[in-house]
């Protein structure tokens, strides 16, 4: 594994986590309507989840749990994806939306790698 492998997982952690802030509204669309309370609350929710694990994979000595944290992180938030794959409304939105599920497993796998690395 490339040294800068966790950087870089901590860098796309932390740029999803601002978009969280920076474009709700996307966000909330796609919130599980089976969740209860507010989109709102789960779009920040999610975005400050994201944060914290970014910066816990970037410093070395949490590196190991704060990766663990990202998989599971890319795995919990996967209906959401599920969830905007439902609700598209034109053939082309669908198939990048179907198409995109499948990419999570990549990222759930970096990330369990980063923790690997990281424990030895």
């Amino acid at each position: 594994m490339r040294s800068s492998s966790p950087y870089l997982l901590a860098g796309l952690l932390a740029g999803a986590a601002m978009t969280h802030f920076t474009h709700p509204g996307f966000y909330d669309q796609i919130v599980p309507r089976a969740l209860p309370g507010p989109s709102r609350a789960w779009t920040w929710g999610s975005g400050v989840a994201e944060l914290a694990v970014a910066g816990a994979v970037a410093l070395p000595r949490s590196r190991r749990r704060g990766a663990m944290a990202a998989a599971v992180l890319f795995v919990v938030v996967f209906p959401a994806n599920v969830q905007m794959a439902l609700d598209v409304e034109t053939t082309r939105d669908r198939f990048l939306a179907y198409g995109r599920l499948p990419l999570q497993l990549p990222l759930v796998v970096w990330a369990w790698r980063v923790s690997r690395a990281s424990a030895r």
